[in-house]
């Protein structure tokens, strides 16, 4: 089985990292797939974040990363994906994510499966890294991957 790990993983936090650990043991292959929405500016590029993404996993044949734009239901389909796979923090998580199942199940018959995380990384998410990267902290611990300081953060903006 395949499924389809979406996000925009700006940047791809410790709790994304440990989803995918997880469902590895679950889906013969997982897909990262890096969505490109251009009406939401990252605060790295697609490019660093496919670059930090795969060679985190460069050693493992049964995940893939990769971008893509558009709908993520066709892009599951065009994959030939049996699910997406969700992570869920906690149950505003959970009710955002419930919505987003039943549309995709709705108009593309795509199931999507829960990942509850883990209560070491249940408090990570990537807007709260960036605001602790916006504040001075160093964040490279919540951070899975060698990501590169972008400009907007180093410079306090």
């Amino acid at each position: 089985m395949k499924a389809v790990f979406a996000g925009s993983f700006d940047p791809f936090t410790i709790g994304h990292k440990d989803i995918v650990d997880r469902a590895r043991r679950l889906f013969g292959e997982v897909v990262i797939a890096i969505g490109h929405n251009e009406h939401k500016p990252g605060e790295w590029t697609v490019d660093q974040r496919l670059k930090a993404i795969a060679s985190l996993y460069r050693d493992d044949d049964g995940i893939e990363v990769c971008a893509y734009d558009g709908l993520t239901a066709r892009f599951v389909k065009e994959k030939g994906a049996d699910a997406i796979l969700r992570g869920v923090r906690n149950l505003a998580d959970f009710e955002f994510e419930k919505n987003l199942a039943d549309t995709n199940s709705a108009i593309a018959g795509v199931e999507t499966v829960f990942l509850v995380s883990s209560p070491a990384t249940a408090f990570v998410s990537s807007s709260m890294v960036r605001e602790l990267i916006h504040n001075g902290y160093d964040a490279s611990r919540f951070i899975a991957g060698d990501f590169p300081l972008p400009p907007r953060l180093s410079e306090g903006e």
